[in-house]
């Protein structure tokens, strides 16, 4: 039987397993917006998707998108994203809204944080000013932005950190969440999402979902990873971490957004992923493809006549050359704007299609099709072929090449 599991304000139905691997076609019911699982939201860091409008987004089908909780709060604020009623009417969004704590901001802005027990001040890379973020207050900003989903303030520490530190931050993770969940204030409306640490510790990464697990919460992060650990580190530690955690919940994978990896983790076992890659390299005129990118600033595409992708129906490849493109792609403010269109149409495609295949009960043939369509020469990445092998998917091989 299907699992349903509803807690608060989220409502999480599986519809369809796969019956070889860990891939699972879900919904997950929010306030604004019934998601479709396994699903890739994009990253509007400050209330928008660099590039794109909202009702653009509509019209390709996101059912969710991000925010980010520490640029948010810097600027505008709480108060004026409060007085206007939330960041979905402030920034004309009408569906879900997923924001996370500010904890990232503890390696990306490392240089300008100190980590007490407290939280994390932080100097504001905008005036220079100390900014204290400590769990009530994450909590308190993503309260007043209204978002579906909300993220605990949790301590995150690079992937390639070893010793006592890795354990501190598992730990106090956990003493966070509790203070998150004491000061969230809107549990009808949003879900507090904690956040499983442990860094590549096979035993903390366990004891952190075992902690996380005895509280009552509607879905799961994973956190800690893409950040610079090897990929065979990488799958490993998702693979363990799904299989700790509840099947009747989501389960959210942080900052992960390249097409192999949604493939693979789907088949983990995943429900939810995001990453700033689609609009970011379409910032550096990359467009995403079915075999990889194509990098339009090469003087190849100046006389090519052809869409990005015959079989795309995104506005871009009705209405535009790959030589058009290439005659503006870093040049233009425009090019950034038509090639994150195409990216993003493209990650939301192949998560629909993840969907399907599951539904069908032919994902295993899917990955196969994707891998090779991507790996021509089928040459996989050895990560690649362990992590589906590890889930009972094999893939047709010539020669793997060795990928740490």
């Amino acid at each position: 039987m299907p699992a349903v599991g509803n807690n608060g304000a989220l409502g999480f139905q599986i519809k369809a397993k796969c019956n070889v691997c860990k891939a699972r076609s879900s919904v997950m019911s929010l306030l604004h917006c019934e998601v479709e699982t396994p699903v890739f939201m994009p990253v509007g860091t400050q209330g928008t998707l660099k590039g794109l409008l909202p009702d653009q987004l509509e019209a390709l089908g996101c059912q969710i998108m991000l925010g980010n909780t520490y640029h948010l709060g810097t600027r505008p604020g709480p108060a004026l994203i409060m007085k206007a009623g939330g960041l979905h009417k402030f920034m004309n969004w009408n569906r879900a809204l997923l924001t996370d704590s500010g904890g990232f901001q503890m390696v990306s802005l490392l240089k300008l944080a100190e980590i007490t027990e407290e939280g994390v001040k932080f100097q504001s890379p905008y005036n220079g000013s100390d900014v204290m973020l400590t769990p009530e207050r994450s909590i308190e900003i993503q309260n007043a932005i209204g978002a579906d989903i909300i993220m605990q303030l949790d301590d995150v520490v690079r992937t390639t950190t070893v010793g006592p530190r890795v354990e501190e931050a598992m730990h106090r993770t956990t003493r966070w969440l509790d203070r998150c969940l004491k000061a969230h204030q809107n549990a009808d409306t949003q879900n507090i999402f904690p956040i499983v640490q442990g860094g590549l510790n096979v035993a903390l990464r366990s004891e952190s979902a075992k902690q996380l697990m005895q509280r009552e919460v509607p879905g799961f992060a994973i956190g800690g990873l893409s950040g610079g650990e090897s990929k065979n580190d990488f799958w490993k530690m998702v693979h363990l971490t799904t299989d700790l955690l509840p099947e009747d919940k989501p389960r959210y994978l942080m900052g992960v957004g390249f097409a192999p990896d949604l493939v693979v983790c789907s088949a983990l076992g995943v429900d939810m992923f995001d990453c700033v890659f689609p609009t970011r390299t379409a910032r550096f005129g990359c467009a995403l493809i079915h075999s990889g990118q194509l990098n339009l600033k090469q003087k190849i595409y100046a006389k090519d006549f052809q869409p990005i992708d015959e079989e795309c129906e995104c506005s871009t490849c009705k209405r535009y050359t790959r030589a058009y493109l290439h005659t503006i792609v870093t040049n233009e403010t425009v090019s950034c704007h038509l090639l994150s269109v195409h990216n993003i149409s493209y990650q939301l495609r192949l998560m629909k299609s993840i969907r399907k295949s599951i539904e069908q009960q032919c994902f295993p043939e899917f990955v196969r099709k994707f891998m090779a369509n991507m790996y021509a020469s089928k040459e996989y990445p050895q990560w690649i072929v362990d992590a589906l092998l590890a889930v009972n998917i094999h893939l047709d091989l010539a020669a793997p090449i060795a990928e740490k």
